[in-house]
């Protein structure tokens, strides 16, 4: 979204696209497998994918149709049974959920009642709905549980359930291995971007001394080499945390890797193949990133290091919307919105890169950083305190970027995500960087 002051028409016609591109994707996610597998809980970690399916529509209801509209609920029976913070993904199975089709159903007439609603609607009077927020809001929600549920299908065990095409081929990079990002300040965040989430906001300042950050992310080639230098079993490269979280798991490698004879392979979506050197690596955890850029002698990028090298011109002084510039993402740009089932070799999409000529900052995979999820200087809560602020603190770490998981309208140049430094299911990845010398 380019121009925050949009005509209304502009507007309905983009929370229309969204909401419906994210419709499609629930509906391929949901009905690629049978009932069974809807209702059955797949991990631990996730949801059956019938709680996303519902939650999804009640999270829709609640928002569109009750906060904007100011319509009494539809079901105010289910709302308990579909709120994330009543109940962990553990305990939802055990819960009177709808069953596939009565969820299906629900979350339709939802759907229905809202586009109805969006005819209508005045992109102004409140905050809610200024520049079309509260559907940005939702099709951004919808949209992660897209990614959730995606996660969830590389958890499943059984046949293969979703395809989709490769990226294309693309020439072995050649260019230099790091970009050096200059000292200085930046303005960090967002505080005119239209559907940006609380966390993002406000833009503030920010002085960054100069550093040298991956052109590309830490290939699965480059990994492998830490693995073979029997870094998981070297304590040296291990915070406290992390050394004991491995030992206590049995961890030595990536999520879904598997060594038979000299080869690792891994298990992607239902195949089995080998691990291919040349694309980022994948299902690393915060520790194991870490540990791998203390191996290589460098660090994790703070925050603010990835953000500046991603948005920061150094001709113009400004902070653009991606890092090729305001314009929103299209394919030549970044690999996103479950296009590929994979990411694109390191050193793809030469169009996407940044003006000091990083790569594949947005798509692909997300990137951990250095840095704690803290809150911005003068956030506020918006719309509600259980979207970012129950979660600031030391516990979570930051990811930026996005994966080829994510799609368009929830990823952008200020988009933050977080999780617990041990989680390795979700499409993470990472870069490395080091403090430039006299910085």
């Amino acid at each position: 979204m380019n121009d925050p002051a949009l005509d209304a028409e502009t507007l309905r016609e983009r929370a229309l696209t969204t909401l419906t591109t994210a419709r499609a994707r629930t509906t391929l996610l949901t009905s690629c497998v049978d009932d069974p597998d809807l209702t059955a809980q797949h991990s631990p970690l996730m949801s059956p994918l019938v709680w996303d399916l519902a939650h999804i529509g009640n999270q829709e209801e609640q928002w569109l149709l009750r906060a904007v509209a100011g319509r009494d609920a539809m079901r105010p029976e289910i709302d308990g049974l579909y709120d994330a913070f009543e109940h962990p993904r553990s305990e939802r199975p055990s819960l009177p959920l709808l069953p596939p089709s009565e969820a299906r159903a629900y979350a339709s007439e939802v759907r229905g009642r809202v586009l109805d609603l969006l005819e209508g609607t005045a992109f102004h009077g409140t905050r809610l709905t200024e520049a079309g927020f509260a559907f940005g809001m939702i099709a951004q929600h919808e949209q992660q549980h897209d990614e959730t549920m995606l996660i969830t299908h590389q958890l499943r065990r059984g046949p293969q359930a979703l395809t989709a095409p490769d990226p294309e081929p693309a020439p072995p990079f050649t260019g230099p291995s790091e970009v050096l990002v200059p000292g200085g300040p930046f303005t960090m965040g967002t505080s005119t971007e239209p559907w940006a989430l609380d966390n993002e906001r406000p833009a503030h300042r920010r002085e960054v001394a100069a550093f040298h950050i991956d052109t590309a992310p830490v290939t699965n080639g480059a990994y492998q080499a830490f693995i073979e230098d029997g870094g998981y079993d070297d304590e040296r490269w291990w915070t406290k945390d992390g050394w004991a979280h491995i030992r206590r798991h049995g961890i030595h490698a990536p999520l879904f890797w598997h060594r038979e004879g000299r080869q690792w392979l891994r298990r992607r979506f239902g195949v089995t193949e080998a691990v291919p050197p040349e694309e980022p690596v994948l299902h690393v955890c915060w520790y194991e990133a870490d540990a791998y850029a203390r191996w290589a002698g460098r660090r994790l990028p703070t925050e603010a290091e990835w953000e500046k090298a991603a948005r920061h011109d150094p001709v113009s002084g400004r902070s653009t919307r991606y890092p090729w510039g305001d314009a929103d993402p299209a394919p030549r740009h970044a690999n996103l919105g479950q296009r590929h089932l994979r990411p694109a070799p390191a050193g793809s999409y030469p169009e996407g890169e940044s003006p000091l000529g990083v790569r594949q900052l947005i798509g692909d995979v997300w990137e951990w950083t250095a840095s704690d999820f803290l809150p911005y200087p003068g956030f506020q809560a918006f719309p509600y305190k259980e979207y970012s602020e129950v979660f600031f603190g030391p516990e979570h770490k930051v990811l930026r970027g996005g994966s080829f998981a994510v799609d368009a309208v929830a990823c952008r140049g200020t988009f933050r995500n977080w999780d617990y430094p041990i989680r390795r299911q979700i499409f993470s990845g990472f870069r490395t960087a080091r403090s430039a010398e006299g910085a």
